[in-house]
């Protein structure tokens, strides 16, 4: 049985000329991945880190755990 694993995921907006939407997973390295919207750089995302862990699996790498968080901070500016 697969435990499952929450991972911390970064989501930025693009500059323009380039994707509008990336992503990426702090906490394993090269696994990113774009969308032409948030939603649809959440659907990769997802399909990436699935394809990432299957890949250190396969290739009998150690799954790095979830450490990394992320959280909001508000300032006036």
């Amino acid at each position: 049985m697969i435990e499952a694993k929450g991972y911390t995921v970064v989501f930025e907006q693009g500059a323009p000329g380039e994707e509008p939407w990336g992503a990426y997973v702090p906490d394993l390295p090269g696994c990113v991945t774009t969308g032409s919207t948030l939603e649809e750089a959440r659907k990769h995302i997802r399909e990436a880190i699935a394809g990432h862990i299957a890949a250190l699996r396969e290739t009998g790498q150690p799954v790095p755990p979830p450490t990394s968080c992320a959280e909001q901070v508000t300032i006036a500016a």
